[in-house]
């Protein structure tokens, strides 16, 4: 049989080549994924089912144009399976498009030398079917890659517009009672609304401008103090039992070192809202303070559902959140986590994350005490 995207039965009718192609798919998928999963780091911990996507038909279309006569001129010829291919990369996986030309590439590599190794002769104009269905599929691949990935940040853009009405709307409210209200302390009360609301939309304007900066490669700029984490992690405590209970437990004591005090905090900020929005709800979760061979271990703890591992990296990826928070419908940007690993890569360090069923979910921020002579190395964001 083949899969071929015009559901042709079988091979009657195709040439010996054709049919030679159609026998050794499965060892020419079987070599790509292997040489893909080694060279892209993208590819290398996705599932099997993604990897492969709509490549099995897209191979059997281009066997099939290699037959004279038959009424297919190329593997992409009146079928959006390139588009397909493109679009679910871009929504499945954290491919770049240098990652979608790689993997192209390879495909083509390995067609040829699989042939090769069975004494499969092409002829001149075979050979420029398979080049040239692999280029078109490539240029539509990319293309509908770019223009999904235009679509998710639309979506995003939608998501905070909407997200900062809420704000704005309680601000505006409260301002409009401040002016037909007479009485000082109704008039203090509201005036405390409208500046919480406002911080509220400052965040969110913040998060938005992290989220630009992450997508242009650019690093965060820090700027170092020397302060103890104690006190940033005893204000984060604070603002989170205000608003979520006396659920947190802090583990630790002093370290005085020199990091971003502002990223710092708001990494930390960010790391703590992840327990609390995945987490199992009212459980305890715990910050822990470490510092071991001139580092700084800061973590935060929580139960609940695991991280699946092939989800580990996709939460740290701009606009990315895990599958089981989309499917639990949380809100949220993917914007939080992201931003942690820029600011612990900013200082020099990493974040990392351990999670199981029994253990729980930690989140380690691991970053050198003094971060001052490591400021200015790579980062991956």
């Amino acid at each position: 049989m083949t899969l071929a995207s015009d559901q042709k039965r079988d091979a009657t009718g195709l040439s010996s080549t054709s049919k030679r192609m159609l026998e050794l798919r499965d060892a020419v998928l079987l070599e790509w994924e292997q040489r893909l999963r080694s060279t892209i780091k993208e590819a290398s911990a996705l599932k099997h089912p993604i990897l492969i996507n709509t490549l099995p038909s897209f191979y059997d279309n281009i066997a099939e144009a290699l037959t004279p006569g038959y009424p297919r001129t190329s593997g992409v010829d009146s079928t959006s399976l390139a588009t397909e291919h493109g679009g679910e990369r871009a929504r499945l996986t954290n491919y770049d498009p240098q990652a979608m030309i790689t993997e192209f590439q390879i495909l083509r590599q390995v067609i040829f030398d699989v042939l090769k190794n069975n004494d499969i002769q092409l002829s001149h104009d075979e050979s420029v079917i398979i080049n040239g269905s692999i280029d078109t599929s490539l240029r539509e691949a990319v293309n509908a890659f770019a223009l999904v990935q235009a679509a998710l940040r639309e979506r995003f853009a939608a998501a905070l517009t909407h997200d900062l009405r809420t704000p704005l709307g309680s601000a505006s409210m409260a301002a409009e009672l401040i002016l037909h209200s007479t009485d000082p302390t109704k008039m203090k009360g509201f005036a405390a609304k409208v500046i919480e609301n406002l911080g509220r939309m400052d965040k969110m304007i913040q998060s938005l401008l992290d989220a630009m900066l992450f997508e242009s490669g650019e690093r965060l700029q820090l700027h170092p103090s020397s302060f103890d984490i104690w006190q940033v992690v005893q204000e984060v405590h604070d603002e989170a039992v205000i608003k979520h209970g006396r659920r947190f437990e802090i583990l630790g004591g002093s370290v005085t070192g020199w990091w971003d005090r502002d990223a710092m905090k708001r990494a930390l900020e960010n790391v703590l809202g992840n327990a609390v929005k995945y987490g199992t709800p009212n459980s305890r979760i715990r910050i822990k303070i470490d510092e071991v061979q001139e580092r700084l271990l800061l973590s935060v703890h929580n139960k609940g559902n695991p991280i699946p591992p092939e989800e580990r990296e996709d939460i740290f990826q701009v606009f990315r959140r895990a599958l089981s928070a989309k499917e639990g419908n949380q809100q949220g940007w993917g914007i939080g986590l992201p931003y942690v690993r820029s600011v612990a890569e900013g200082h020099g360090g990493s974040v990392a994350v351990d999670s199981t069923v029994e253990r729980g979910t930690t989140f380690v921020i691991d970053v050198p005490v003094d971060a001052r002579p490591f400021m200015s190395v790579p980062t991956t964001e």
